[in-house]
């Protein structure tokens, strides 16, 4: 798992809208990573909608907002037009970048056991060190809480 003042794994992934992202390309700015297990179920849709709603402040405290699932760049642009999303979505279909994070766990539901993401959010700093980590995220108030935390650097 990815720790606080740690240097942030750097990455370069495919993003919907096509091109590519690479985490250091930021730096000097802050980077949010929010890691989230699929495009267009409840929970990473409303995460998606409630970082994409405040992406004007993220971008005014000088901070970029990533979300990375293993989905396609197909799915993540389908994802997108459905949401009207504006935030960066990069696609890890190898898994390569998640594993990086140490948020490709083994994971529980009804007594089987499977391997997935487990939601996520790692806030860099300008330097490219984790500033803070939020493991399990419960998505409600998530956006406002990181939000706070990129301010607060």
């Amino acid at each position: 798992m990815i720790a606080v003042g740690q240097t942030a794994p750097d990455f370069t992934l495919p993003r919907d809208g096509g091109g590519t992202v690479t985490l250091s390309a930021f730096r000097p700015g802050k980077v949010v990573l929010y890691f989230y297990p699929k495009d267009d179920t409840p929970g990473c849709t409303l995460e998606a909608q409630d970082f994409n709603a405040r992406l004007a402040d993220f971008t005014a405290a000088g901070c970029t907002v990533i979300g990375i699932s293993k989905d396609s760049v197909k799915a993540h642009d389908k994802f997108c037009k459905k949401h009207g999303l504006s935030i960066i979505l990069a696609s890890d279909e190898a898994g390569s970048t998640c594993e990086d994070y140490g948020v490709w766990l083994e994971k529980s539901m009804y007594g089987k056991t499977y391997m997935g993401i487990e939601r996520t959010t790692v806030l860099i700093d300008g330097a490219g060190q984790v500033a803070q980590v939020w493991n399990k995220v419960s998505v409600k108030g998530h956006a406002d809480a990181v939000l706070a935390a990129v301010r607060g650097l």
